[in-house]
């Protein structure tokens, strides 16, 4: 989609800014920072959950400051922003993020995770990187993450040695390998974006993982789409998620360079 979309509300080519904040001292000084910055825009200011969930409902393409403390349940509270704009880039502000929380904001959607007491200069490029596209994240948060998804590997394996994937499977992995959301996933091979969504479950099941950035890491590992050209009308063997960690050096260098699509499309699990 084209910067801004069809949103009515999108002026001109700037990014699009809802800065939800319980304080008004640091909403008061961000918007005087950025009506020095040109290409941003803040175009509301909510200083409640209610109201930051109003303005996701009118502005759906953007990206969004959330202050965690306008909620007691910050991680459900992302969610349903989400759930009323779910293009919404949303950026979470905490105090200090722990490593639960920050996994659990990134596996619900979260676009980026920053510190409230982070350089103003540097706040201007979260938004605008985040608006681009990419993940916005220390290197403390991405090593949480990786550390995560390292974790559930070592979940016991299904009782069989090995599955099979049908035709319809593999093209659905190959989409979500290349990033793509379950509705074009579902245009791309000609069927519904519930039906993609039911057949994702069954691989997971299949292959014993999670979600579809474990998927994506799956395939990395495991060279899951060389297979795709023998699936055309037959089945492929593969092995279900081993019960031991994969090395820490391979599984970082290859999630480290898929993190921010996936996690962007990752919302389609939660939803």
């Amino acid at each position: 989609m084209a910067p801004g979309g069809d949103n009515p509300n999108f002026n001109g080519g700037a990014i699009p800014l809802i800065l939800a904040d319980s304080e008004a001292i640091f909403r008061f000084g961000l918007r005087r920072l950025l009506e020095i910055e040109t290409g941003i825009e803040v175009v509301s200011e909510p200083e409640s959950l209610q109201q930051t969930l109003e303005a996701a409902t009118q502005f759906k393409d953007g990206v969004m400051l959330f202050d965690t403390r306008l909620s007691l349940a910050p991680i459900a509270a992302l969610s349903e922003v989400l759930k009323h704009s779910p293009q919404l880039k949303v950026v979470m502000l905490t105090a200090q993020a722990s490593e639960e929380e920050t996994v659990a904001f990134l596996r619900r959607g979260a676009a980026g995770i920053a510190d409230r007491n982070i350089r103003p200069e540097l706040l201007i490029r979260c938004v605008r990187k985040v608006w681009a596209g990419e993940l916005w994240l220390s290197n403390e948060g991405i090593n949480w993450l990786l550390r995560a998804y390292a974790d559930q590997s070592t979940r016991p394996a299904p009782a069989t040695t090995r599955v099979r994937l049908n035709e319809k499977e593999m093209l659905i992995i190959s989409g979500v390998a290349r990033g793509m959301k379950n509705r074009e996933i579902a245009i791309e091979i000609g069927t519904t974006e519930q039906v993609v969504k039911n057949y994702l479950r069954k691989v997971y099941d299949k292959l014993g993982i999670g979600d579809r950035l474990e998927l994506a890491l799956y395939c990395v590992q495991h060279h899951l789409l060389e297979n795709l050209a023998a699936a055309q009308n037959n089945t492929v063997e593969v092995q279900p998620l081993p019960t031991v960690k994969p090395k820490a050096a391979s599984a970082a260098a290859g999630a480290r360079s898929i993190l921010p699509q996936y996690l962007m499309a990752k919302r389609d699990d939660t939803e």
